[in-house]
């Protein structure tokens, strides 16, 4: 009786680790993927959107800012 009993928790056990951590843990695992998933294609998109299509390709580098002329002092060598 008592060896009807123990199996009869340890199916119990069995069905509470099954349908309440292992099925619910694939189920998240499959939505945050799918999110990621939709998320990612949504930047790629927006990205496409912001350069013309043209995935893949760098915006040009900033042109660096030429000193003015008028602040620059030359240095002269003292012997």
């Amino acid at each position: 009786m008592l060896r009807f009993f123990v199996s009869i928790f340890l199916a119990w056990l069995l069905y509470k680790l099954v349908f309440d951590l292992i099925i619910p843990g694939y189920r998240v695992t499959k939505q945050v993927r799918r999110q990621m998933s939709d998320m990612q294609d949504h930047m790629r998109q927006q990205y496409e959107r912001q350069n013309g299509g043209q995935p893949g390709t760098q915006p040009p580098p900033p042109q660096p800012k030429k000193a003015d002329k008028g602040d620059y002092i030359d240095f002269e060598e003292i012997k």
